[in-house]
């Protein structure tokens, strides 16, 4: 795109609130026709067309050819220029980092995954979040002035509309992350929470990209245990950003002190973390299991070996999961009865491809939710598995550089 589009798009004049109109048009029908952006707009067709124009000229968008009709003149249709602009979108895990590259029109270029990381809340691990950016537009010939945004999701309370980050890199005062990390790079850069970023990814490219749905709550288990909530096909965010704070309501009387500062979460028994803690005391206590060397040598366990373990069907390691599956079940089946979801996405880590944790947690949902709200609710597992964060910061990072100004 060129400077000048960009600009008009950043201004909030009418001009450029009608130009963001069509490309989020676009985005979400892919082509249109001169008619469809008149009626889309409330506006005449020669003023239609003179946008579609500028937006050509601006290089965002391309002809498509013509719509073929049965009778009469067939219409131009128009369609986003895929090389009109690319986002980056950066995956921030516990251990690793994933980073891709989408073009305007959403097709994945380029990808790295799983690159070294280790997530600490200090300067140095935010600077070696810049330097694996920077290595990664370097190593893949991209053209900075290219990159319309930047989105890095990471774990913990995220407000994504002032760009500020409460659980991880909040040391800069009342400056706002994304505005950091826009210094340190020299481009665009927006954040969001991790759970929403793969609740997006799955939404758009994953098990409902086939499926007309509005609705979706995805829960994401992995370390910790967050909630995704897509409402009218858009996420939710709440007034603050802080929506999906599944692990942390209140649930049990076990005196477990979570990293919230509040006992009794959920996330102390439903949570990779509570996997590892509860396979190590039952090791301990003198139960066999694949990992007990790993424990009798006094390593901590590692999410990495929960799920190596459930995948050679490690007896323990199996029990443990199923029994963690009914009781994210019934917490499950009250978040059906409260929001009457069209799907519920079970994900994360530990949501294996096979479905055995979403069996647990259909079986308990049955008993526990409502029948007459149940029934129109499906239960599926993430089809994206670890690439969900991934697609879904790339599909953020487009989202929030064409997001138009609140009414």
């Amino acid at each position: 795109m060129t400077p000048k589009l960009l600009d008009d798009l950043s201004q909030e004049t009418k001009k450029g609130l009608h130009k963001l109109r069509v490309i989020n048009y676009l985005l979400r029908n892919k082509t249109a026709t001169m008619t469809d952006i008149a009626k889309e707009l409330y506006v005449s067709v020669p003023t239609a067309s003179k946008i579609l124009q500028d937006l050509q000229d601006g290089g965002c968008i391309q002809s498509q050819g013509k719509l073929e009709i049965g009778v009469g003149r067939f219409p131009l249709l128009f369609g986003l220029n895929p090389d009109g602009g690319y986002f980056i979108g950066v995956d921030i895990k516990r251990s690793g980092m994933h980073i891709g590259l989408i073009n305007l029109q959403s097709e994945l270029i380029c990808a790295d995954y799983d690159l070294p990381y280790t997530l600490e809340n200090t300067p140095e691990a935010l600077e070696t979040i810049c330097r694996e950016i920077r290595g990664f537009i370097t190593r893949h010939g991209i053209q900075p002035k290219e990159i319309l945004n930047i989105n890095v999701n990471l774990p913990g309370r995220i407000n994504p509309v002032t760009g500020h980050s409460y659980s991880l890199f909040n040391f800069f005062g009342d400056r706002p992350l994304s505005e950091i990390l826009s210094s340190k790079l020299a481009l665009r850069v927006s954040i969001d929470n991790d759970t929403r970023g793969m609740a997006f990814g799955e939404f758009t490219a994953g098990c409902t990209k086939d499926m007309e749905v509005n609705s979706v709550l995805y829960v994401n288990i992995s370390w910790g245990l967050g909630l995704g909530i897509i409402q009218d096909k858009q996420i939710y965010f709440g007034k603050s950003g802080f929506s999906g704070e599944f692990g942390h309501i209140s649930v049990f009387d076990n005196q477990i002190l979570c990293h919230c500062g509040k006992k009794g979460c959920l996330e102390t028994e439903v949570s990779g973390q509570a996997m590892c803690r509860k396979i190590q005391e039952r090791i301990r206590a003198g139960e066999s299991s694949i990992l007990s060397s790993i424990v009798h040598s006094g390593r901590e366990l590692r999410m990495s070996d929960l799920i190596s373990a459930c995948a050679q069907e490690d007896m323990l390691c199996l029990q443990v999961l199923s029994e963690l599956g009914r009781e994210l079940g019934k917490q499950v089946a009250n978040l059906i009865n409260v929001f009457n979801p069209e799907l519920v996405i079970i994900g994360g880590s530990l949501a294996d491809a096979s479905g055995y944790l979403t069996q647990q947690v259909e079986a308990s949902v049955r008993i526990y939710s409502m029948s007459v709200v149940t029934r129109d609710t499906q239960i599926r597992t993430a089809t994206l598995g670890d690439r969900a964060g991934l697609i879904g910061a790339c599909m953020l990072a487009r989202s929030r550089r064409f997001a138009e100004p609140s009414k």
